[in-house]
């Protein structure tokens, strides 16, 4: 059999990059796996630390079986590949990733020829005043706390926003005991209703959902629909929360608030790797192009999972070994033909239920005309919609490059990673052009914050 002629890498070990690894293993080719968790899971099964003891069905409900098989697949590996938790890339260039690892913050270079970017997905924001206050978290954010720690992030809780995720939040905290105020979803009921003929289409994945509603309100937490967040209340920290009905204004006392509209792709090292980006409708963001095997636009470098398009922990480990057996196809490893081909059916047949959850929540279209000029955008730089809109007037930009070189908005900790889509779309309703036509913030190293002493020692590097 032949081999490639390096290690394969993988970034990522969430579901899309253990598939990817298992697959690769199954052929005999060992991998480079690696994570910048300390334990291997993703962020839909994220482990506890190692001395938790904690039962699955407690941790992921409903996901318990799949959770335990995918922690099962790479504990079963760890002979196979070359797995390096707390890793984190934070740049690629030239067949070559730079790494930080562990503790020490030790740096490295990682070569490759063959490289699968599993980089998962984050929170989507669109910030509301106060969001900036202690107590305030993403519903990502809110879910680690849960899983990996056994913490709640206040007494009080209430969830806002849309999406899928906002609900199982909610049912998870309140499951774990965390008196839940209220959720607070912008998507209106008749939009839930419409999409239920093609939700259907996934029936199991429908019913959970409908489990986890009906479950709150059995349980007295408020669900309100149709709703507009106004602003955070508190001064030093989380108070309350008030918001508009359609009808009236309501605020209600909280301690703490999980905020969130469904997720973004994390895209930064595709980016980075020079992968051709296209805008994505469905996600309604800029994404790398992949085909239906998971081949970007760069000969050996693949895509698989939530980081190239959310599509769900279940696609992401079919879309993990469809990439992987690409791969192994490229480099003239024999392979199925028809395990692979049934991988793209079953990705296909993904896609009505995805649109219909789209349609079940919708990104609201309106929130940038609502949000007011004093809302901080971006919270590294302080940068406010007013002044995204004020430098749009003064200079007519109309790019988000142009804007970010002109007012700083994503030149923070962040990278834009937090604040790009809310900018974006201030950019869009002030210029009176389609989101997709002001473009995206492009990657720039390093991808995540990493300690000042190596960025000074790498600019050394590059003095003439």
């Amino acid at each position: 059999m032949s081999r490639p002629p390096l290690q394969p890498v993988i970034v990522g070990a969430g579901p899309a990059g253990i598939r990817a690894a298992q697959t690769l293993a199954a052929h005999g080719v060992r991998a480079v796996l690696v994570d910048e968790a300390a334990r291997a899971g993703g962020q839909i099964y994220r482990r506890p630390p190692a001395h938790f003891q904690r039962p699955a069905k407690t941790l992921y409900g409903f996901e318990a079986a799949r959770a335990s098989s995918v922690h099962a697949a790479i504990d079963g590996l760890q002979d196979s590949i070359d797995y390096r938790p707390d890793s984190l890339v934070w740049n690629a260039q030239g067949g070559q990733l730079d790494v930080l690892h562990g503790p020490t913050q030790t740096s490295h270079s990682q070569q490759y020829q063959q490289l699968i970017v599993a980089t998962g997905a984050t929170d989507r924001v669109l910030p509301v005043p106060g969001w900036t206050l202690p107590g305030v978290y993403t519903l990502g954010g809110a879910q680690v706390a849960l899983k990996f720690q056994a913490c709640a992030i206040g007494r009080r809780v209430v969830f806002m926003g849309t999406g899928p995720l906002l609900y199982l939040v909610a049912y998870q905290y309140a499951k774990a005991g965390v008196e839940v105020a209220a959720v607070l979803d912008t998507a209106r009921f008749a939009d839930q209703l419409a999409a239920s003929p093609d939700l259907l289409t996934q029936p199991a994945v429908f019913f959970k959902g409908l489990y986890f509603v009906a479950w709150l309100r059995a349980h007295g937490v408020a669900l309100h629909n149709g709703v507009r967040p106004l602003r955070v209340l508190g001064e030093d920290r989380v108070t309350g929360v008030a918001w508009h009905d359609g009808h009236a204004e309501h605020a209600l006392d909280c301690d703490a608030i999980g905020l969130g509209y469904a997720l973004r792709s994390e895209t930064q090292l595709a980016d980075l790797l020079g992968c051709r980006f296209a805008f994505a409708p469905l996600h309604r963001a800029h994404l790398p192009e992949r085909d239906a095997a998971g081949r970007s636009s760069v000969a050996g470098v693949y895509l698989a999972g939530d980081g190239a398009g959310i599509m769900g922990a279940d696609a992401a480990e079919w879309a993990g070994e469809r990439a992987a057996l690409a791969l192994l196809a490229d480099v003239g490893v024999a392979v199925d033909a028809a395990r692979a081909a049934a991988l793209e059916l079953k990705l296909a047949q993904l896609l009505p239920f995805r649109q219909a959850l789209e349609q079940a929540f919708p990104f609201p279209q309106d929130w940038a005309a609502q949000a007011p000029d004093e809302l901080v955008v971006c919270r590294c730089e302080n940068i406010t919609a007013g002044t995204l809109r004020d430098t749009v007037r003064a200079t007519g930009a109309d790019e988000m490059n142009r804007l970010k070189a002109l007012s700083r908005v994503g030149m923070g900790r962040c990278q834009g990673r937090i604040c790009g889509v809310a900018a974006a779309e201030i950019l869009a309703h002030a210029t009176g052009k389609p989101v997709h036509l002001v473009g995206r913030l492009r990657g720039q190293a390093p991808i995540k914050p990493i300690p000042i002493h190596l960025a000074h020692a790498d600019a050394a590097e590059v003095q003439p």
